[in-house]
């Protein structure tokens, strides 16, 4: 419990971490590559809750009860002073394979590739209790097709065990796997630690743009929704003016528009020829630089040669 109350007190960033089917060489690794900045606790789990308790009752910082929900089961603590993601990563980083033992719970799908086992024909029969289709090539059994042996969930059998055991297939890994994390008092999932600025920055504009279209249909004016509601107001008054003799200058316009489109046909194409004539005189300056350019080199070139 000492350990724990102190590092309560010199860290304010922990991971909740499940420890389910790791070894204490793989453990003691793990404790290797973060010695440093990080402290990986292991304990019980009652312990650990009174840690908590005296540390928020001593403290009057409640935040640190938040903890208490999460230590459930064969869960540790890793304190740090590093970033987060980092610590995360490399925690990832010491997963280690595993063999399938009966009564395990698969954590992912286990598919058996095809291709040639090297087992005798004899162990053909065992592949026909699985269902797996196979056939004898150069004397050996091959198997034909991907099969799934076993699905996410499912408890491992004596005879998949076995059949991974003779084609040496270690399908499953292990290591420590992050599965809240604590930041000066607040408590959410590994997956946020993943987002990039990228990923934020999409969702912002998801939200702002759930928040426009709500404003709208409310007709709840908001920084967000108030450029499009002017802008609607706008036409609003424009259709007004189109169907009736009031009139300003912009409506004039548009009306001017309507009664006879070749006008707007002739503003169109000497907004273009503008355009490209600026385009011109740009590349007519460009080409001006270059070759003054050009030319202070060679004057520099023949006066080396003056010398």
């Amino acid at each position: 419990m000492t350990k724990s109350y102190a590092n309560i007190y010199s860290y304010n960033q922990i991971l909740i971490v499940n420890a389910d089917n790791v070894g204490s060489s793989q453990m003691q690794g793990i404790r290797k590559g973060l010695r440093g900045d990080s402290v990986v606790l292991m304990g019980k789990n009652t312990m650990m809750k009174r840690s908590v308790r005296i540390h928020a009752k001593s403290t009057g910082n409640d935040a640190f009860l938040n903890l208490i929900p999460l230590l459930v089961g064969n869960v540790g603590l890793i304190f740090t002073k590093s970033d987060l993601k980092e610590i995360k990563e490399e925690v990832a980083k010491y997963k280690v394979g595993a063999p399938a033992r009966v009564g395990l719970v698969a954590p992912v799908d286990v598919i058996v590739p095809p291709g040639n086992t090297g087992l005798d024909p004899s162990q053909t029969s065992f592949f026909q209790v699985l269902n797996i289709p196979t056939k004898i090539n150069r004397g050996t059994v091959e198997i034909i097709t991907p099969v799934e042996l076993i699905k996410k969930g499912d408890k491992v059998g004596s005879s998949e065990a076995a059949l991974l055991s003779k084609l040496g297939i270690r399908p499953f890994s292990y290591g420590l796997v992050v599965i809240s994390v604590y930041d000066n008092g607040s408590v959410f999932s590994p997956e946020v630690l993943d987002l990039t600025d990228e990923d934020l920055v999409e969702k912002f504009a998801a939200g702002v743009a759930m928040m426009t279209t709500l404003s709208l249909a409310i007709s709840y004016p908001t920084l967000a929704a108030a450029p499009h509601m002017i802008v609607n107001g706008y036409k609003n008054v424009l259709c007004v003016s189109l169907e009736t003799e009031y009139t300003y200058p912009q409506a004039q316009q548009v009306k001017e528009y309507l009664k006879d489109p070749s006008k707007f046909a002739v503003a169109i194409a000497s907004v273009a020829e503008s355009t490209a004539t600026s385009q011109g005189i740009v590349e007519t300056e460009e080409i001006k630089k270059e070759e003054e350019a050009e030319s202070e080199e060679d004057d520099a070139m023949f006066g080396l040669f003056d010398d």
